[in-house]
């Protein structure tokens, strides 16, 4: 049994426990006492968020393949969570083992986007560690940024006692050797940040002091070490080091990108002049398809995720993509692993690309022409024309597609209101394209979203409109929109306003960022907790007005991230800025030359590139996909149903932790501890094909069981059931443990009996067990239930065989269940038969140690 942390008691409280259970499959575990640098990973936003971010799992499994150096991990909890770790004056902890952030020697923050800035603070404040740098001295934590906000990290850079500029694959194994070669010399913080400015690309914001004009404007960045006017970014120059992914992290719970994600490429040159990530990820470097190929095949047998996403800043600009997605769908289509490329640009989705896709299922394409019209795409160097989307949806439609997403953005320079029209002409010309060649309903999807000029591209001086004018511009669309066929969606305004103010921000917005936080900010990033009052109010308190943030900068005027370099050249990016005004076109270095942007040496950094022909990317026939796993043979007998399909029960106990996970993501779990095992199923037809396999009753979360089953059907019996059984457990995690295997006719009962032991933290009173005695000599007993607003009422006495009070502490019940229909949980059996107080409920534990079929012939 799982010895119960800080944190796990907390989990019968919050809104979505399984953010908070830890225990991931390919999760690092390491002695505490046995390594010298201790890191936490922190991404500052939700575990749905952070657990999808490809960086941080690189990191990790970097950072824990080196003996002396540890890394786990931590995520901003939800404000339900918050409130409870302060109320119970808990602090956040790291998610492998409950050890307070306080702890560690490095606390790693990503910076990923300027929405999750208010999370960096709620962070600190719980782990008990001063916000601002000044005030930490060397007994605290080194707090360390990065990614892709590192470049103009100012308006949080005094929080941060470094921050890496650029890929930190290297740079974060020289910093933790820096670290361990000196702890324990009582180095002062002040001798630590010297020896760390050495690192390149590491950034010491203490280093630099900027001084403003009495407008409000930057008058000097002054560097108060001689040697350092300026850091540049750190590039990895060659991507082909791959072990540290082949044993992705995979999530017990539902996460937003739930899938292996494969970075084929990192850095693009198209040159869209709007584009932040195309500036400060160059110069493009690929990896080989045989690599591709390898890191796919381990991290997928060893993470039993079915779907496989291949991820680049344009993943349709890969040079080998379409030999290379021909052999990964031979590869993997056999086991139902599909293949989405979430990144795609107009002009790469090729019919054949699509054909590829379709073999397993039709995964979604968005499409971001990012402007309606020719000339505004020339303006910002799309290099796309209308004919281009058409014919990609055309070509969608007609291989069985039913949607389609673009995305566009308003507030692009030079905009004008025929630019603004031709987003809803384009997408009603999509819309014809679907009905012209498809069959059935068909649905554009578009998505608007304001544009946010970004440090570094050659927008960066440009204006940022008004919340007005987004709201205006948006209801232009919205009335040029057909009502049907067509479904519009718009990123709120007021959030893109606060990410511009951020965008350019200087670090004047550090105190803003304090005060909006003491004012409630908090996961600004999420709709439904940002409240731009909050920051107007906190704007007054400062004495900044953030509109001026958003005005357009001067060609010669000092910007907040001067002193960073992306290795860019300034004159580069002005003169993309006037090629923009005249509508010039700037084709991209990797096939049409070097365009001077000032990064490459062409020694050491430089373009990877595979090949353009299909015999350059290393083609080859796949090997055939055995069709039955090395465990599975028809070496044994078996007369369970029809041929060629063979039925097992699977008896499981659930207890623990464990218990907190949804029904759902407990189903995701199985499906992918399956799929590690080599036990292969059946599958469902259509559009999404699933395993074929039946589960029990949803158990309510966090109640416990010995007795959960599933019946998974097998197109061959398994060589071994017991053998089976020890596989499968050695696949899942602590909690679920499999208690046998067995033949079954895969009939599921649909009326049942359930029992349960239920444990209180205290005795029952007096008031209490006579309600028992009352509720079972009623005939009725009415229940309301309130579920996304509507309410509903049912009678729950005859769902209640007995309740039985064992000792002073606990009570047996027999609840009686019919699949489709609603049933009662026992911890609605304590807060409204006994009328227990809702703490007392939630905190017992609940153990469910039978059922029985109240019908025939199901086994």
């Amino acid at each position: 049994m799982q010895a119960k942390t800080e944190r796990s008691k907390l989990l019968p409280f919050v809104t979505k426990p399984g953010r908070y259970l830890g225990h991931e499959y390919n999760a690092i575990v390491k002695d505490w006492d046995q390594t010298l640098v201790r890191c936490a990973l922190i991404f500052p936003d939700l575990y749905e968020i952070g657990m999808s971010h490809q960086g941080l799992q690189i990191l990790y499994h970097i950072l824990n393949g080196q003996d002396k150096v540890l890394a786990e991990r931590s995520y901003c909890p939800d404000r339900d969570m918050e409130k409870l770790l302060l109320e119970r004056n808990s602090p956040l902890t790291s998610l492998e083992s409950d050890h307070a952030l306080a702890d560690f020697d490095i606390l790693g923050i990503t910076l990923p986007y300027e929405l999750c800035y208010s999370n960096i603070v709620t962070i600190l404040s719980l782990a008990g560690i001063p916000l601002w740098a000044k005030d930490r001295d060397e007994s605290f934590p080194l707090i360390l940024g990065g990614g892709s906000c590192s470049m103009n990290p100012e308006p949080v850079a005094d929080f941060f006692d470094a921050i890496l500029l650029g890929d930190g694959e290297e740079a974060l194994l020289e910093i933790t050797t820096l670290v361990g070669r000196i702890k324990g010399d009582n180095v002062s913080k002040a001798e630590l940040l010297s020896q760390l400015a050495a690192i390149k690309g590491l950034y010491i914001p203490s280093f630099y002091q900027p001084h403003y004009s009495d407008q409000g404007t930057l008058s000097e960045i002054r560097a108060l070490k001689d040697d350092a006017s300026h850091v540049r970014r750190r590039i990895v120059a060659d991507l082909s080091r791959i072990d540290h992914l082949k044993q992705p992290l995979v999530p017990n719970g539902k996460i937003v990108h739930d899938r292996l994600g494969v970075e084929i490429a990192r850095g693009c040159t198209r040159g869209c002049r709007f584009c932040q990530a195309g500036i400060i990820y160059r110069p493009v470097r690929e990896r080989s398809p045989e690599q591709i190929m390898n890191i796919a095949s381990s991290g997928l047998a060893d993470s039993g995720f079915d779907e496989l996403a291949l991820l680049s800043l344009s993943t349709g600009d890969y040079s080998c993509i379409e030999p290379l997605l021909k052999q990964l769908m031979d590869t993997f289509a056999s086991d139902y692993i599909s293949v989405s490329m979430p990144s795609m640009r107009v002009g790469t989705l090729t019919q054949s690309v699509m054909d590829q896709i379709k073999r397993v299922r039709k995964t979604g394409f968005t499409l971001a022409p990012e402007a309606g019209s020719e000339r505004l795409r020339r303006v910002i160097n799309k290099g796309i024309t209308e004919e281009d989307l058409l014919t990609t949806c055309r070509d969608a439609f007609a291989l069985g597609w039913k949607v389609m997403k673009f995305y566009f953005m308003i507030g692009l320079p030079t905009e004008t209101e025929e630019d603004i029209d031709a987003i809803a002409a384009l997408a009603m010309k999509a819309k014809k394209e679907g009905d012209r060649y498809g069959r059935g309903r068909r649905q554009i999807n578009v998505g608007v979203g304001t544009f946010v000029p970004k440090p570094h591209t050659p927008f960066q001086w440009e204006r940022q409109i008004s919340i007005e004018e987004s709201r205006e511009r948006i209801r232009r669309i919205k009335g040029a929109m057909p009502r049907s066929g067509i479904n519009l969606k718009y990123h709120d305004p007021e959030q893109s306003f606060l990410e511009g103010v951020f965008s350019r921000g200087d670090r004047r917005l550090a105190k803003l960022l304090e005060s909006a936080w003491k004012g409630g900010a908090r996961l600004d990033g999420w709709s439904e907790h940002f409240d731009l009052d909050i920051w107007r109010a906190a704007g007054v308190e400062c004495g900044l007005s953030l509109d001026t943030f958003l005005r357009q900068r001067e060609p010669d005027e000092i910007l907040p991230w001067q002193h960073l370099h992306s290795g860019i050249e300034t004159a580069f990016l002005q003169e993309e800025l006037a090629k923009a005004h005249e509508e010039a076109y700037t084709p991209d270095c990797r096939y049409h030359g070097c365009q001077q942007c000032g990064l490459c040496d062409f020694k050491e950094i430089k373009p990877i590139v595979q090949g353009k022909k299909a015999e350059e990317c290393g083609e080859k026939k796949a090997d055939q996909p055995t069709t039955s796993p090395a465990n599975q043979t028809v070496n044994e007998s078996s007369t369970a149903g029809e041929e060629g399909h063979f039925k097992y029960n699977v008896i499981y106990s659930r207890t623990g932790d464990i218990c907190f996970l949804g029904h759902l993501e407990l189903l995701q779990l199985v499906f992918r501890a399956l799929r590690r095992a080599g036990i292969t199923t059946h599958f469902s037809q259509g559009f999404n094909p699933s395993p074929k396999i039946s589960f029990g009753l949803a158990l309510p979360v966090g109640t416990e069981s010995l007795a959960e089953y599933f019946i998974m059907d097998l197109p061959a019996p398994l060589k071994s059931a017991e053998d089976s059984a020890v596989l499968l457990n050695s696949q899942l995690p602590p909690g679920l443990t499999v208690q046998s295997v067995a033949l079954h006719s895969g009939k599921v009962p649909q009326n049942l009996q359930s029992s349960y032991t239920v444990t209180c933290p205290r005795p029952l009173s007096v008031e209490e067990i006579s309600r028992i005695d009352e509720f079972l000599g009623r005939e009725e007993f009415p229940l309301c239930r309130i579920r996304k607003g509507k309410k509903s009422v049912f009678d729950i006495r005859p769902l209640v065989a007995t309740i039985v009070l064992e000792t002073a502490t606990s009570l047996s019940l027999e609840l009686l269940y019919t699949s489709s229909l609603p049933g009662v949980k026992p911890i609605e059996i304590l807060t409204h038969v006994l009328k227990m107080d809702i703490e007392t409920a939630a905190t017992s534990k609940v153990l469910k140690t039978a059922w029985h079929s109240l019908e025939e012939d199901t086994k």
